[in-house]
């Protein structure tokens, strides 16, 4: 494994990283390529800064003693662009999807809590859709690893099946008993972006998202989980305690857009999905399970 890149209580500045994102990569056939070990670390980042309150707000998340559980995601994000902007990774940054995503606290993370992140490449699979690698983010709180992440990123490409395959029609929706709506007005992907870092042009505006195929901006991925969890938090049945939330990303929501979140409680764990308007297809599907 390469030596890590380590920085101290400030993440990387993003502006640079994302002109390094503009820089072509010369890639022929996602089947021969190999993902170099890239680690990144930050030391001694405290959880609260200039954006906490306004990520709370922006997300629906109550304000706490504790930060919510998607926020180390966010500050690890310098460390993810880092990662894949790295003249070494050999996959252009624009057009990587991120597929799913899986986050396990095992402990509340205090606001204002110091913290160590560190983040680096994981498993790839060859698929049906393409490429897919993981990309792991941990966080540490006096040595000890307090809350972990998995990140499925898709590079659509070369896979293991034949472009003849017929796709099987996708199984029947369930619908679960609680629903309530989400609003997500026309400026949330730009409002987001303030807050995480993450200026991908498909989340920005109308007019960048048709570069790249969507009619309309989408919400960001983390945003769509966020605003769904900060939801869930406030249900009655909650519970605090180490807990993994999954899910997987579907249907890109259109900004603006309204949408259901759908979810079932249950001893195991809880069911949950951002459904369309209408409620007959999913932006996202998950389930939550305390440890």
């Amino acid at each position: 494994m390469a030596d890590p890149l380590i920085y101290y209580r400030q993440p990387p500045k993003l502006l640079p990283l994302y002109a390094r994102a503009l820089a072509p990569k010369n890639l022929k056939d996602n089947g021969g390529i190999a993902l170099p070990s890239l680690p990144a670390e930050l030391i001694g980042a405290s959880t609260e800064n200039e954006t906490l309150t306004r990520y709370e707000a922006i997300c629906g998340f109550q304000t706490s003693i504790r930060v919510p559980v998607t926020w180390p995601h966010v500050m690890a994000f310098p460390l993810q662009l880092k990662l894949l902007t790295d003249k070494r990774f050999p996959l252009p940054l624009l057009g990587l999807v991120h597929f799913r995503n899986t986050i396990t606290q095992h402990r509340a993370i205090g606001r204002g809590e110091i913290m160590d992140l560190r983040v680096r490449l994981g498993a790839k699979e060859h698929t049906s859709r393409g490429l897919e690698f993981d990309l792991i983010t941990e966080a540490y709180s006096a040595g000890k690893m307090v809350w972990e992440e998995s990140s499925v990123i898709l590079s659509r490409g070369s896979g293991t099946a034949s472009t003849t395959t017929k796709k099987s029609p996708p199984p029947e929706l369930e619908r679960y008993p609680n629903t309530v709506s989400i609003n997500a007005p026309e400026p949330t992907g730009r409002r987001y972006a303030g807050v995480s870092g993450d200026r991908n042009p498909i989340h920005m505006h109308a007019v960048t998202a048709r570069a790249f195929g969507f009619p309309k901006a989408i919400a960001h991925g983390m945003w769509s989980k966020a605003q769904a969890l900060a939801m869930l938090e406030q249900q009655k049945d909650w519970r605090p305690g180490p807990v993994r939330i999954s899910c997987q990303f579907k249907k890109p929501l259109l900004l603006p857009g309204t949408a259901q979140l759908n979810w079932r409680t249950g001893e195991s764990g809880w069911d949950f999905q951002l459904l369309n308007a209408q409620g007959n297809a999913p932006h996202l599907s998950g389930r939550i399970e305390w440890l």
